[in-house]
Parts: C-alpha cells; sequence; structure tokens
C-alpha cells in the first residue's frame, strides 16, 4: 500500500520529522530525491515544478494533481483558495469540478450523494469516472470488426490464396493457404480501453474502484492491450456507430496522459496527473463564458493576430490575451489570473502586478485599438467579493478587475461592463 501525502499549492515537502498539514509535509528520502529530479527536468522545459529549499526541503509551485513516485509514494496538490472549513474537502471538490469543466468531462455520477462521499484523491477520481463509463459502454454491447487472417489449414475456408498455395512445396500441396475474415473485438478502441483498464487495475487502491476494474478486466480477456495507444486513439473512430464510446475517450486520455496541459513523462510511469493552476482557470473562465455568452458572440482564447511592433520586413513580440470576445466589429479583452486580490489594500494597489497592467494596456491599444473594455478576472475570496474601482487609461481605454465566484460559478458584477452576457 503506498503512502498518500496531501498539501496544495506553495506548500513544502521535507524530509524532517514533522506533523503534516496541508503547508507542511513529510516525504520519504527515495521520494524526496525523485521530486528533485522530476524539478529538474521540468527546468529544462522552461517550466517551474517546485523550488529546492536546502538539502530537505521543496516548495511546491501553482501546480495541482497528483504525482505518483516509483517508490509508492503519492503526492497529491491540491489549490490554495479557501480559507475556512474543511479546506481539503473543499478543495479536491473544487479541483475536480475545474479539471471536468475544463476538458469539458462529463462525470457519471450514480447519485448527487454518491458525489459527496467520494472524497478520494483526485486519480481514485478519475479512475472512478473511467469505470464507471466502461462499464456502461459494456453493458451497451463492445463494437466488433471483421479482422482479415491469412493462414494454412487443412481444409479450404473463405478464399483461396493461388498465389501462396502455388508456392507450396510438394510435401505440403495438401495443406491450403487461405484468407477468410473473422468477426473480432480486436479494434483500436477497445486495446485502449484495456491498456486503460490495465493501468487502473495497477494503480487503484480504492476497494470499489479495484473491485468493479477486475470485473471488467475478466469481461475484456480476449481483448489485446493496446502497444501503441496514441496512433491507436488517432484511429479512434467518432461515426454514428460509435455514439456510445464518445463518453469513455477523454477518460481514457487522462490515464493514458494523453490529454493532460502538462502530464509527467520519463522512464516511470505511475499515475500521475499534473495541472498548471493559471492555466486551468483560464480554461475554466472560458467554459462559463461559451455557456453565458450572447448567440452570435465569438469567444477566442489565446488570439494571436497582433503584435506587439514592426521589425525590419515583419512584427515582432506577439499579443496573446487569454480571451478576446467579438461581436460584430466590438471587441472585449479578457485576461486571467490565478492570484489572491486584496480589495481592503488599496496602499499595496490590492496585490495587482505593474507588469499585467502593461500587458492590458498593450492589449487594448492592438486589439481595440485604444479604446473599449478590458478585463482583468481574478478567483474571488474572502477579502475580494466585489469589482474594484474601475481603472482609466486613456482617450476611452478602461480596465475592470472582477472578482470570479468558484463556488457559485459566476463573473460578479460582470453588469458593470458592457460584455454580452445573458442575464440571468
Amino acid at each position: 500500500m503506498s503512502e498518500l501525502i496531501t498539501i496544495r499549492e506553495y506548500g513544502r515537502l521535507t524530509t524532517e520529522a514533522v506533523s503534516n498539514t496541508l503547508d507542511l509535509a513529510h516525504v520519504p528520502v527515495s521520494a524526496f530525491d525523485w521530486l528533485c529530479e522530476l524539478s529538474a527536468s521540468f527546468n529544462k522545459n522552461g517550466a517551474r515544478l517546485l523550488q529546492v529549499e536546502g538539502r530537505q526541503s521543496l516548495k511546491w509551485d501553482s501546480y495541482v494533481g497528483v504525482v505518483e513516485t516509483p517508490c509508492g509514494t503519492r503526492v497529491e496538490i491540491l489549490p490554495k483558495h479557501f480559507e475556512r472549513g474543511d479546506c481539503e474537502k473543499q478543495s479536491r471538490a473544487l479541483l475536480r469540478k475545474m479539471i471536468q469543466a475544463a476538458l469539458n468531462l462529463k462525470p457519471r455520477e450514480a447519485s448527487a450523494t454518491s458525489l459527496e462521499l467520494f472524497d478520494a484523491p483526485l486519480s481514485e477520481w478519475v479512475m472512478q469516472q473511467f469505470l464507471l463509463e466502461l462499464d456502461y459502454l459494456l453493458k451497451r454491447g463492445l463494437r466488433f470488426d471483421y479482422q482479415r487472417i491469412e493462414e494454412e489449414q487443412r481444409f479450404l475456408r473463405g478464399q483461396l490464396n493461388v498465389v501462396a498455395q502455388m508456392r507450396q512445396p510438394p510435401g505440403r500441396q495438401h495443406h491450403f493457404q487461405i484468407r477468410h475474415d473473422v468477426f473480432l473485438p480486436d479494434r483500436p478502441e477497445n486495446r485502449v480501453l484495456k491498456r486503460a483498464l490495465d493501468q487502473v487495475c495497477k494503480s487503484t487502491q480504492q476497494s470499489d474502484n479495484w473491485r468493479l476494474a477486475h470485473e471488467l478486466r475478466s469481461l475484456l480477456a480476449e481483448i489485446p492491450v493496446s502497444s501503441r495507444p496514441q496512433a491507436d486513439l488517432w484511429a479512434w473512430s467518432c461515426d454514428r456507430l460509435m455514439a456510445h464510446y464518445r463518453a469513455v475517450k477523454p477518460w481514457c486520455e487522462l490515464i493514458l496522459n494523453e490529454q493532460i496541459p502538462l502530464a509527467v513523462s520519463g522512464q516511470w510511469h505511475g499515475m500521475s496527473l499534473l495541472f498548471p493552476m493559471e492555466r486551468l482557470f483560464e480554461q475554466y473562465v472560458a467554459a462559463w463564458l461559451r455557456r453565458n455568452l450572447q448567440v452570435g458572440v465569438v469567444l477566442t482564447t489565446q488570439a494571436r493576430s497582433e503584435y506587439l511592433c514592426q521589425h525590419d520586413t515583419g512584427r515582432i513580440f506577439r499579443l496573446e490575451p487569454d480571451l478576446l470576445v467579438t461581436q460584430g466589429t466590438q471587441n472585449w479583452v479578457l485576461d486571467t489570473k490565478w492570484k489572491r486580490v486584496d480589495a481592503g489594500d488599496r496602499r499595496g494597489k490590492y496585490g495587482l502586478g505593474q507588469g499585467d497592467f502593461y500587458q492590458l494596456f498593450a492589449y487594448g491599444q492592438k486589439y481595440l485599438k485604444g479604446k473599449g473594455e478590458l478585463v482583468l478576472i481574478y478567483p474571488s475570496r474572502i477579502a475580494f467579493k466585489e469589482a474594484l474601482p474601475i481603472f482609466n487609461f486613456e482617450d476611452g481605454l478602461s480596465l475592470r478587475v472582477l472578482p470570479f465566484d468558484l463556488d457559485l460559478d459566476c463573473l460578479v458584477d460582470a453588469g458593470l461592463t458592457s460584455l454580452p452576457l445573458w442575464s440571468h
């Protein structure tokens, strides 16, 4: 049985003997060393997973999810958002909600009660959803396909392979070289399901998940495991006859690390899912906007049409706002930040970053031609429950700083802007 350690963003991991909390927890030396190596690989790719503080302490960065080390230690990292109540349970529920909204996943829950009771780590929740979808799929029936078989037999079946038969040596002319089709479940989609199921059987530590996984595994015993999951996912059919396979595919991709914003790669392939919290928040807000923008309004994520300046014969320094809303000829630029804002700290500029304002000003000049509305969105918290007073640049360019309430799932004080949202 592996050890589960739960911390939250910017929490510390240490090899010293301490009482575990969400901000400080003990890890074995083997897990500590492996995490240091993992951090070094992230740094090479330009991302910072954690900071090494001395020889006995690590400080996690703004990534959430779960990491499993080769020694069996699982580190669960939760969002640092809640300040009161059962922070661990609330943060776990929030992380699940944000992941399924950002990746457009539709969890199959038996009831609202089961959702409340299932308070296992993220990886167990993902595996549970996959198993429920796979169970539902098997009840509806697997899709079979015809496979062409070429073999030698003592009897005729299907077609005689004339060319191969003519090449038979004299002593084997009483054997027939034949071709025939066999109706089998060996197709890319089923091979991927089998591989994901094998991964769950190896990784799950929750009794209900373990029991269901092995029951389903016996039903898929005749299906081979995919040796090239990425190629089989590319070959996954989306036609009308495969409609009942659609719901299980995203969960397969999560388990096989094919749909993770940032997956742990290398020789060790444990159950590791990591999400940059900044990117996850951006995708969550984008998903909310798609549901709430009026008909005919276009939402573009990571717009890339404008550059900061001209250089020689080309343009340089591309400007990429998180969200660009377009209605006819009018545009709105929105940017999301996973940071804490304090509406009462006027002297400290509310905790806002000057660099963020420079960035928004450049977006306004290029995407809005110097006139219009910019919106900066931060997560709501006790010290930031309503919009800050408006920030005016010049010549009709203004900036609104709004909180997004992750509990009520709404953009607070959106009515202060002219964004084309449905009124509730």
